[in-house]
């Protein structure tokens, strides 16, 4: 059965749905409300399972020359001492390589994958869900009718709020500071320093670049800073190991707040949510887009088997896919609430047992999705 299949949405997780429907057999259309000369800015740290995700896209090959490999992981105290390191390359041998790369090459990767041509600057203003289909109004007055409509659009999904499948995402807390910096220290392994209610990560990404990723715990209502490298650098003036001499090349700072999304259900008749429109989390896991690509893979999977019923194909999705979303945004959640623990209680616990502790978290992923 041929699909009439709209993606909405062409950030990672759009662009990842686009290729998994397609490498299934169907051709969706792909839009996109930004125009086509947005690039995604800083970096993006890959997990083993993301690239286990990508290879089964088929993706995984233009990604081979990208960024720089992460084979540890380190965990320092504010000082830039030891609490523990984790040996990412053996915990993820079998499963697939962790690496650090641009943003914007990820995208440029994941574009290739799709196959056809995404429509930039083209929104979604209503949709209507009438006798199993649904009907799409977009921003220019143009409509279409399509089988399945994927709401890839992020956490603050206009695709969710349209078809009634939940309210607004609920703020963590957390302000995020993202930044690429050249001419800094060597920098060999994925490497964070925590403080007190604050953290500073820093890992190679290629080109004798590094990517940055600090965040702190804030009041609610407390404002973005106006200033966000002066900001980064008064939170993190005191810090050790290679944080003075990134402070001191940074240049530009990217600031975001960060939120989560937990709903009932990803789906009403044949329009689903993927990706962070469905289960956004804080990153401290760094497990966004391997969610999204694990996502992406499913979903081709579960239409091919079931393209005759897409209600009920969208609901084996979810049932394939909601206790791994739910437990990454538990550990997520856990990682967040050791990390805000003061750290003269915080420290010497992670040194006894932060290893096992991260490491298993990490072995739930290494299971099949």
């Amino acid at each position: 059965m041929t699909l009439r299949i709209l993606v909405v949405g062409a950030g990672i997780s759009g662009l990842a749905a686009a290729r998994g429907l397609r490498i299934a057999g169907f051709r969706p259309d792909v839009v996109e409300e930004l125009p086509a000369t947005t690039i995604p800015g800083a970096g993006i740290y890959l997990p083993g399972n993301a690239s286990r995700a990508l290879r089964l896209l088929g993706l995984d090959a233009p990604l081979r020359p990208l960024g720089d490999l992460i084979f540890r992981q380190v965990f320092q105290d504010s000082d830039g001492g030891e609490l523990f390191e984790l040996d990412v390359a053996a915990l993820w041998a079998g499963v697939g390589e962790s690496r650090a790369l641009s943003r914007g090459d990820l995208q440029q990767v994941l574009l290739t994958g799709v196959g056809g041509e995404v429509r930039y600057d083209t929104a979604v203003r209503d949709l209507e869900i009438i006798d199993g289909a649904v009907k799409v109004e977009f921003d220019s007055g143009a409509g279409a009718e399509y089988d399945l409509v994927v709401g890839a659009d992020g956490r603050r999904s206009t695709i969710r709020a349209k078809a009634g499948l939940g309210g607004a995402a609920t703020p963590t807390g957390q302000i995020v500071y993202r930044s690429v910096v050249t001419g800094g220290p060597p920098v060999s392994d994925w490497t964070a320093l925590l403080g007190r209610r604050s953290q500073f990560v820093v890992m190679p990404m290629g080109g004798r670049r590094l990517y940055c990723h600090a965040d702190e715990t804030v009041e609610p209502g407390a404002p973005n800073p106006a200033d966000p490298v002066a900001r980064v650098r008064e939170l993190f003036q005191g810090f050790g190991g290679p944080v003075p001499a990134i402070l001191d090349a940074m240049e530009k700072v990217q600031v975001a707040r960060t939120d989560e999304v937990v709903l009932e259900g990803w789906s009403k008749g044949p329009v689903l949510l993927v990706g962070d429109a469905a289960h956004a989390t804080a990153p401290t896991l760094a497990q966004g887009a391997a969610m999204a690509f694990e996502d992406a893979v499913v979903l081709g999977e579960v239409l091919k088997a079931g393209a005759d019923d897409v209600p009920a194909a969208l609901h084996a999705y979810e049932k394939r896919r909601a206790a791994r979303c739910d437990q990454v945004r538990g550990w997520t959640q856990e990682r967040d609430r050791t990390r805000d623990v003061a750290p003269a209680q915080r420290d010497p616990m992670l040194r006894r047992r932060g290893q096992s502790i991260f490491a298993d978290q990490l072995r739930g992923l290494v299971e099949p999705f």
